[in-house]
């Protein structure tokens, strides 16, 4: 697991099978981005077989049965979908191409599990909504920052214990690391991935509708900007939003490309979690300066202050619990409605957001 490039932090946990061997088989398709590592842990960890893999490119294939060995390289795309044996295909192919092939997925009458951001426009969006009401299938997210991390997944548990009363306001910070010189051309290209909130703004908005228990929201404002990469005018290196849900709980959050080499893992994200009877911090990566571990929880409330440290203590519930929402037809680990509305809301933060120019706002100020 490798704590400094976010693009394949690919986080492991303890085996807790919900399934037979056999009884779940499933497939990676589309190997562009490195979550597809961590999304196929999850599902393995929780009793799924993972038995056939395809990329068009041969070495993406090569290291991807180095990190699996035993799974076999399909000849082609069509060969997985016509696999009757196979319930599910999970991908972190490029992003502007993951609602398209979700739609082939479900056509072949399976279950499709794809990396965030899940779609890039918001007729995708649509598309995908009136594919799966129209087959029953499951198109599950990967919003890896709150369902990958124990933390988040400990934090959630507390405020539904009632640890801090009702929760009003969540901050998300979201910060990654670049490294620019091992991405791909199609990451500085914001029609193929979206833009910085539709892309990394897609774990904030999810976990703030979660850890809120709101049903929707409304995006009040959103910026984007490009600090350094004059190279690649079109990115965005920057961005933040403001959100209001439908049961009044407000929400900030920003998400950026500057982590600088100093930090020891990817990104510092953090959550901040307002309640009416107290307040969670969230340390996922790092507690910096201090503890090198991830998943760190302060907790204030009306009895106690409180640190816990839960590397390897709370595990990754969503992974079994998606494997037997697709076999049995329900919704307990995320509801489509919300992984739906969540992606709609990224992609609406884009839409909407302000495009600052730091150049010309220098130019303004010396003015």
């Amino acid at each position: 697991m490798n704590k400094q490039d976010g693009m394949n932090y690919a986080p492991t946990g303890k085996s807790d099978h919900v399934v037979n061997p056999g009884e779940f088989k499933f497939a990676a398709v589309g190997l562009d981005h490195g979550h597809i590592y961590g999304m196929c842990n999850g599902l393995i960890e929780a009793g799924a077989e993972l038995v056939a893999v395809y990329d068009p490119d041969p070495e993406k294939v090569t290291a991807f049965q180095h990190k699996f060995p035993g799974v076999k390289a399909a000849s082609s795309k069509q060969a997985v979908l016509d696999n009757p044996v196979i319930l599910l295909v999970a991908s972190a192919n490029i992003p502007a191409d993951r609602g398209p092939l979700g739609l082939e997925v479900l056509d072949h009458g399976k279950h499709f599990f794809t990396d965030k951001p899940a779609f890039t426009t918001m007729e995708q969006v649509k598309a995908a909504r009136r594919k799966t009401a129209e087959t029953g299938l499951r198109w599950g997210i990967y919003y890896s920052e709150r369902l990958h991390v124990e933390s988040a997944v400990f934090a959630g548990q507390l405020i539904d214990q009632g640890a801090i009363g009702r929760v009003v306001q969540v901050i998300g910070t979201g910060p990654h690391r670049a490294n620019p010189a091992s991405r791909p051309d199609w990451f500085f290209d914001p029609e193929r991935f979206g833009g910085i909130l539709c892309d990394i703004g897609s774990h904030q908005i999810e976990q703030f509708l979660h850890f809120a228990g709101a049903e929707d929201a409304e995006v009040l404002h959103s910026k984007v900007a490009n600090y350094s990469f004059p190279d690649h005018p079109e990115f965005q290196d920057f961005g933040d939003a403001t959100l209001v849900a439908d049961n009044g709980a407000t929400f900030y959050f920003r998400v950026d490309w500057l982590t600088p080499d100093g930090l020891g893992t990817w990104g510092d994200g953090r959550v901040f979690i307002l309640g009416t009877g107290g307040y969670i911090e969230i340390r996922k990566y790092i507690d910096i300066a201090r503890d090198a571990t991830s998943d760190h929880l302060y907790l204030v409330n009306q009895e106690e202050e409180k640190h816990f440290e839960l590397n390897g203590k709370v595990g990754f519930p969503f992974f079994g619990t998606f494997i037997l929402d697709c076999l049995n037809g329900t919704e307990n680990a995320m509801t489509q409605e919300h992984a739906f509305r969540a992606a709609e809301l990224c992609i609406e933060a884009q839409q909407k957001a302000t495009h600052i120019h730091p150049g010309a706002a220098r130019q303004a100020a010396g003015n």
